[in-house]
């Protein structure tokens, strides 16, 4: 029997997925070394990421190949919006700013939105499966590191209101995986792509740490 793609996808990236989720910045910040002027740094790295995934959301929902995995139970633009607005007040848009790495990695997804909808499916999967993972790590460590409300403003972005049973919905997004319309060269291209996602976070973490070294 054929390995199921979720499998090979999580499997072959398993190596740069690690690397990104123990980067010193990640843990830095997780460990209470860094301050919450790092955490609203990080969030506005994010909001670039993700405006870039979901500005062509609507127009990739008609794609046979990316279509099934855009769900609206997952966009996280408005709540990372309402966090960067709890985090830097209503005008955050006049001071935000996109880390040199922050602006490859959001040009390589909005690059794969707009011409190759499977690659945009490797940058959709290593992110939205994230948030619903180890991100939670992430909103549990902020509320009690920087005593934001549970689940409230601040760390919006990790809460998925709509997704009422996570384990279920990753178990049918690995299944939109395993049934994704593309032939076996596509998948391996797919994966390649899954793996410079990786490294595209990787490099914003490390310029993060770049930032802040002075503060751990």
């Amino acid at each position: 029997m054929d390995t199921p793609f979720s499998t090979l996808i999580r499997t072959a990236s398993h190596e740069q997925h690690t690397e990104a989720e123990t980067s010193t910045f990640m843990g830095d910040l997780l460990g209470g070394a860094l301050g919450v002027e790092a955490y609203a740094r990080y969030t506005e790295q994010l909001w670039f990421v993700y405006r870039a995934l979901e500005a062509d959301a609507e127009k990739l929902a008609l794609d046979p190949v990316a279509g099934p995995f855009v769900q609206s139970e997952l966009l996280r633009l408005p709540e990372l919006e309402r966090d960067l607005a709890h985090l830097r007040g209503p005008d955050w848009r006049a001071s935000t700013s996109a880390l040199p790495a922050t602006e490859e990695y959001a040009a390589r997804v909005a690059e794969c939105a707009a011409t190759w909808p499977a690659g945009y499916v490797a940058h959709h999967y290593t992110r939205y499966l994230g948030d619903l993972s180890g991100g939670q790590i992430i909103r549990d460590k902020a509320e009690r590191t920087w005593g934001f409300s549970r689940k409230g403003d601040g760390v919006r972005f990790y809460v998925f209101e709509q997704v009422t049973n996570p384990a279920a919905f990753k178990r049918g997004y690995r299944e939109l995986l395993d049934a994704i319309a593309v032939d076996d060269l596509e998948k391996q291209r797919v994966i390649a792509e899954c793996k410079r996602a990786f490294a595209l976070n990787t490099a914003v973490f490390a310029a993060l740490g770049d930032e802040f070294s002075s503060a751990a």
